[in-house]
């Protein structure tokens, strides 16, 4: 699966959704993680807070997980009707970190929220949709 890590440097998630200047994109399976490639956003000077969480959904949308800082409760809204599972940390945690535990949970027993996105990802179906809410 693809998971976005909001950032502002490539290393760790340290960025607000709506205010992310780019997001590191990894693909997870349970044999590890990797990075897929940095998406940096353009600046767009006076942009709306309609338009910053678009740009930021476009750049994500193939993703299934996003962890991020902050997101506001619109932006988390949005996101989750997309079917993409916002997942809240500490600023400043190490991407390489959040995706060993992430790798863990998937050789493990995922948790229920994950299993749950996991399910819904595998059946193409909405079903995981009473999963959809922040993490974290």
């Amino acid at each position: 699966m693809k998971v976005a890590f909001a950032t502002d440097d490539g290393s760790r998630v340290n960025a607000h959704f709506g205010q992310s200047p780019m997001f590191a994109v990894y693909n997870v399976t349970k044999n590890g993680g990797e990075l897929v490639e940095l998406r940096k956003l353009p600046v767009v000077v006076n942009q709306d807070e309609a338009g910053k969480i678009d740009s930021r959904l476009k750049a994500v949308e193939d993703c299934t997980l996003i962890f991020i800082m902050q997101i506001g409760a619109s932006a988390a809204a949005r996101v989750t009707r997309r079917k993409i599972m916002p997942v809240k940390v500490p600023f400043g945690s190490p991407i390489d970190e959040q995706v060993k535990r992430l790798v863990d949970m998937l050789q493990g027993k995922p948790p229920m929220w994950l299993a749950k996105v996991l399910r819904s990802e595998e059946e193409g179906t909405g079903e995981g949709e009473e999963a959809n809410g922040i993490v974290g």
